[in-house]
C-alpha cells in the first residue's frame, strides 16, 4: 500500500443505537455529517476548553475515532463517564491508521483540515514507510498539533483555528463548552490565537516570545524558518524573540 502508517494514532470503536446522538451531545462537530465522510472535532471541558481533538468516520455500521494513542485511554475514559444509560459501547481496535498525499487507496478519506495533509485510511495492515515531512506541511498551513499547540485543560479551539480547520459547527445546538466557544465567535474579538511566524535561529517547543522585555506568546513547532506561535496580538510586532532567536509575522 502507498502511503505510511501514522504510528502515533489509534482507533477507538464506537457502536450501539445512541452511538450518533451520544457523540452528537458532546463533539463539537455536527456527527450528522458523517454520512458525507470523516469529520474533526474535539471535545472540551464545560469551560470551553480543549480536551481532545479527532477523526470521526462511519464504517460498517460503527463509528471509528481516530485519536493520538497516547490520549486513546483517556478519551474511552471520559467518553464512559458520558455513556450513563445511553446504548453506546466504546472498545479499543488493532486498526491501523495509514496516510499519504498521493495514490489514495478506494477506502482512503480526504482529511478535513486542509487539502494539503492529504488522506487517510483505517486497516489491518500497516502501509509501507514514505518521508513526507508532516510538521512542515503544518507550519505551512498553520495547522496544531495535538500535545504541541492543542494543551489539554488549556487551549480554546477558535484561538487554535479550528473554524478554518472545520473542526465546530456553530449551528449543530449544544455540546459540550458549546456556550463559551459560542461566545467566543459571536460577541468577542479574538486577541489571541496561532499565527505563522519567520524565525531565524531555534528555540525549544514552549520557549517564551517576548518583545521590549513584555511576554507576547509561546514558540511551537518550527520547519524550513517558519514556525507557529501562539500570540497576544495586540502586543506582537517588530523585536520579537524567543531564547535568541529573532521571530517575526509573516
Amino acid at each position: 500500500m502507498v502511503g505510511e502508517q501514522a504510528t502515533d494514532r489509534a482507533v477507538l470503536k464506537i457502536t450501539g443505537a445512541d452511538a450518533h446522538s451520544f457523540l452528537q451531545g458532546l463533539v463539537t462537530n455536527d456527527v450528522s455529517k458523517l454520512d458525507q465522510g470523516m469529520i474533526y472535532a474535539a471535545l472540551l471541558t464545560p469551560q470551553g476548553k480543549y480536551l481532545f481533538d479527532f477523526f470521526l468516520l462511519s464504517q460498517g455500521g460503527a463509528i471509528l475515532l481516530d485519536v493520538k494513542s497516547d490520549r486513546a485511554a483517556a478519551l474511552a475514559q471520559r467518553l464512559t463517564m458520558y455513556r450513563l444509560r445511553a446504548d453506546v459501547q466504546i472498545d479499543a481496535t488493532d486498526i491501523c491508521v495509514n496516510r499519504g498525499q498521493d495514490n489514495a487507496p478506494a477506502q482512503a478519506q480526504m482529511d478535513p483540515r486542509h487539502v494539503a495533509l492529504g488522506w487517510r485510511s483505517y486497516d489491518a495492515a500497516p502501509a509501507d514507510a514514505s518521508a513526507i515531512d508532516w510538521d512542515a506541511i503544518r507550519v505551512v498551513h498553520c495547522i496544531p498539533e495535538t500535545g504541541i499547540e492543542l494543551i489539554p485543560d488549556n487551549t480554546y479551539i477558535l484561538e487554535a483555528g479550528f473554524e478554518n480547520l472545520d473542526g465546530v459547527d456553530f449551528r449543530k445546538g449544544c455540546y459540550v463548552g458549546q456556550e463559551v466557544t459560542a461566545r467566543m465567535k459571536h460577541k468577542t474579538e479574538l486577541r489571541k490565537g496561532l499565527r505563522v511566524v519567520s524565525i531565524t535561529g531555534s528555540a525549544p517547543v514552549g520557549s517564551d516570545i517576548k518583545r521590549d522585555g513584555k511576554l507576547v506568546g509561546t514558540l511551537f513547532t518550527q520547519s524550513g524558518g517558519q514556525a507557529i506561535a501562539y500570540l497576544r496580538l495586540d502586543r506582537a510586532g517588530a523585536g520579537m524573540q524567543a531564547e535568541g532567536a529573532e521571530i517575526s509575522l509573516d
